[in-house]
């Protein structure tokens, strides 16, 4: 996922410096609004399970994960508020980024932006979901990205928007460097990508979703993902256009909440796409590679997310199975992208 610059017609990823933010202390403090649930310690066959998969999904192979405690579901705002206030930590999207910060993210051999240009792109702010009212064609994200200034995760939508009343909805417009420094706070720290779809999977095997193979329209609603025509058209069958409060669907086999959809979920590791070509099969604990490689954007290294949002949909992202490997740059803030904790099962 990148950052728009639609001024300049470019597709840029965040240029914000790589600054934990600010902080009155240090002081660890524990996160007593999410509870923890225990996961036992296991094999499985991490991968795509059919051929729906993309290319990085593949080969399936065996790892071995130790146990671990896990949040119940997704860090919600009421939980980052509260990281705020004690800390008084700033967030990577609060930060104005810098001339030299900006240039250098740019594309190799791209032109000056003007003067006018550099102000806007260089004010604080993040990605947010604008989607149009008309059929879009896929292949074009600006269509339905648009970075506008004054975005965080206390306006997720933009300056006018706020998070009242959103308590219990999952933080969004949050870097990976933001959710690390929640992690740190709260005791806890990301979960690698195996740990992740490990829990996903909630104890079943050759599963597709964290509830089965059940198709996702059929039956009751499962998770909230696009219903309808991406990304112009919700029918809001799930029972929402956009974030839903954490826990308003049934929990998977472990009593972990909105492993699919909802929003797109930080892990530690590093993303490769040819990670599990070149990784060591059956080892116990991986966690990732030791540098980043996305040959749709080799010059940016990348974070892996997991666990697809409520823009997922069958006719374009199908993030919400439990395989489904998806990347971001590490300063990235995105209207549908948070996280959860883990702590390894000796620190509990």
């Amino acid at each position: 996922m990148q950052k728009i610059n639609i001024l300049l017609g470019l597709i840029l990823l965040s240029a914000c410096a790589g600054n934990s933010g600010k902080k009155k202390n240090d002081t660890t403090e524990k996160d007593t609004l999410n509870k923890m649930v225990l996961i036992p310690a296991g094999s499985f066959f991490m991968g795509a399970d059919d051929s729906t998969g993309t290319a990085d999904e593949y080969p399936k192979h065996k790892v071995d994960v130790a146990s671990f405690w896990m949040d119940e579901h997704e860090v919600t705002n009421e939980e980052f508020a509260r990281f705020v206030e004690a800390t008084g930590y700033v967030t990577t999207a609060e930060q104005p980024v810098s001339k030299a910060e900006l240039l250098a993210s740019l594309p190799p051999g791209s032109p000056e932006p003007d003067s006018s240009t550099l102000a806007s792109m260089m004010a604080p702010g993040a990605l947010v979901f604008t989607p149009p009212d008309h059929k879009v064609p896929f292949n074009d994200i600006s269509q339905w990205w648009s970075f506008v200034p004054g975005t965080s995760w206390k306006h997720p939508e933009g300056p006018s928007s706020n998070i009242n009343n959103r308590g219990k909805e999952p933080v969004t417009q949050v870097s990976w460097l933001d959710a690390q420094a929640f992690a740190k706070w709260a005791g806890k720290r990301l979960p690698t990508e195996a740990e992740w779809e490990y829990a996903a999977r909630g104890g079943l095997s050759g599963q597709l979703y964290p509830w089965g193979n059940e198709a996702l329209t059929s039956g009751r609603p499962k998770a909230n993902t696009w219903n309808g025509n991406f990304p112009y058209h919700n029918t809001q069958t799930d029972g929402y256009t956009g974030l839903a409060p954490v826990k308003s669907y049934q929990p998977n086999g472990y009593k972990l909440y909105d492993m699919s959809g909802n929003v797109w979920e930080w892990c530690d590791d590093w993303y490769d796409a040819n990670y599990y070509i070149q990784g060591e099969k059956g080892v116990r604990n991986p966690t990732g590679p030791a540098t980043a490689f996305d040959p749709d954007d080799p010059g940016q290294a990348k974070r892996v997310i997991r666990g697809g949002s409520f823009m997922c949909s069958d006719e374009y992202c199908r993030g919400y199975r439990v395989s489904a490997r998806m990347k971001s740059t590490p300063e990235s803030g995105l209207s549908n992208l948070g996280f959860r904790c883990v702590r390894s099962a000796g620190q509990k």
